[in-house]
């Protein structure tokens, strides 16, 4: 597979791509993929390539690090950005150094490019031992993909079925240097323990360990996949496609189809729908308090929070609901004919002439203001009502409904966001009047 010819195999997929882009360290691995893509390219005709090398400043020879990076990519004619970023506080430098590293890399990304990454055989041991340690699960099991999406465009990893001892004789017979980064020697890291304690003995015991827990992370695909599939069958039943204008920028799940499903079919639904829309998983004990309380009287508003997301239960439905949301509203004074963004960033106010509608005169004295409890307004033909028997009949969740804004004149309540209005502030259908509706997301 070290090869040109297997390289380009691997790629294959890639080859559409506008850019290639090679996250280059300057240790073993990724020195080796970039010499094979210099070569690759002088046979093939293959997409722009460059490099990215994101200096970390965690060593004192990291400066050092990215000359060489910079001198074997001038060496081969192939351009070299490096992105030096701020590693966060954790109780993992390892992760939040990775975590640091997958930002630059999707923020560096152009539209469509493929990061190409060169984690090899036994770095994916190392992860399928490192889950299994922690208790992962099925989509652990399967390991490092060959392929996802990251940021705007994908990335890959074309070295995957190589060990790393094939990648040490390859890079010794081309004259490739690298670098030798101390922490890969240093057993305080979780990873490094790994690859020097536990892996070597496993090897002694089992020496077929490395195709034993290889093959597992296929069968583990495998059965992600077909989970993957029964998900997706039960979401065609579950999910919400949304008319209401006020509603329409929140995903939803119907309540009723997903209570009907078995306790590991709603985990698995709900794993599927989240990471379609990019969010993390919470942990499975978490997740089965919260689907507990599924059951929870009506009244009841359970929500679970995910990091910067939240899960709603409403209005018979849940409610994915990211950002800031829910916003409750600033009271402020509506300006006349236009369209106002909302101070506490919940959507805006779309503001028109019209023949009809509400009363025009008076525009300077209007204000917005939001729900405090006990409102009343009386809709044409209608007797008085509450606000909050109005959102209720149209199913306005209730994380929703301290964001929607009320329009006053003099004082009194004429109109719930241009969508119900008061019979005593509309004009005729001949007169001249004026229409408000609320976007809770403003495009």
């Amino acid at each position: 597979m070290l090869t040109p010819q297997g390289l380009r195999e691997q790629l294959s997929p890639c080859m559409g791509a506008p850019a290639w882009w090679l996250g280059l360290s300057g240790g073993l691995d990724s020195m080796v993929l970039l010499e094979l893509l210099v070569q690759a390219r002088q046979s093939f005709d293959l997409p722009p390539l460059h490099a990215i090398h994101v200096h970390h400043g965690l060593h004192p020879e990291a400066d050092a690090w990215a000359a060489h990076c910079q001198r074997a990519c001038d060496a081969r004619g192939v351009p070299l950005t490096v992105v030096r970023v701020r590693v966060g506080q954790s109780a993992s430098i390892e992760q939040a150094a990775r975590d640091a590293r997958y930002a630059a890399f999707a923020e560096v990304l152009p539209d469509g490019a493929e990061l190409l990454l060169a984690h090899h055989a036994d770095d994916q041991l190392e992860t399928l031992l490192f889950r299994l340690l922690r208790g992962t699960g099925v989509r652990g099991l399967a390991g490092m993909p060959r392929r996802r999406q990251l940021g705007r465009g994908w990335l890959s990893r074309p070295l995957l079925d190589a060990s790393r001892a094939a990648l040490v004789s390859w890079a010794q017979r081309q004259g490739v240097s690298w670098i030798d980064d101390p922490a890969n020697q240093d057993a305080r890291f979780a990873r490094t323990a790994l690859r020097h304690q536990l892996l070597p003995r496993l090897r002694d015991g089992w020496p077929q360990i490395d195709q034993s827990l290889l093959r597992l992370a296929d069968h583990a695909r495998e059965a992600g996949e077909l989970l993957d599939e029964l998900a997706l069958s039960d979401l065609r039943a579950t999910a919400v496609t949304e008319q209401d204008p006020w509603l329409r920028s929140w995903p939803g799940l119907l309540l009723a189809p997903l209570q009907a499903l078995s306790p590991a079919r709603q985990r698995n639904v709900l794993r599927y729908w989240l990471r379609e829309h990019g969010v993390l998983m919470p942990d499975r004990r978490h997740l089965d308090q919260w689907l507990q309380q599924l059951v929870a009287p009506a009244d009841a508003q359970p929500e679970l929070l995910l990091a910067d997301c939240r899960l709603y239960r409403s209005s018979d439905r849940l409610w994915l609901v990211s950002g800031g949301w829910p916003q409750r509203g600033i009271p402020e004074s509506l300006c006349p004919l236009i369209e106002q963004s909302l101070q506490a960033g919940n959507g805006v106010l779309c503001c028109a002439p019209s023949t009809g509608g509400l009363r025009a005169p008076g525009l300077a004295g209007w204000e917005v203001r939001y729900r405090q409890g006990g409102e009343q307004i009386k809709l044409p033909g209608r007797p008085t009502q509450s606000v909050k028997q109005l959102l209720q009949q149209a199913r306005v969740p209730a994380w929703l409904r301290a964001s929607v804004p009320l329009l006053y004149s003099g004082g009194e309540l004429v109109s719930v966001a241009g969508r119900w209005n008061a019979e005593q502030a509309l004009v005729d259908g001949m007169q001249s009047g004026f229409t408000v509706s609320w976007k809770p997301v403003s495009d």
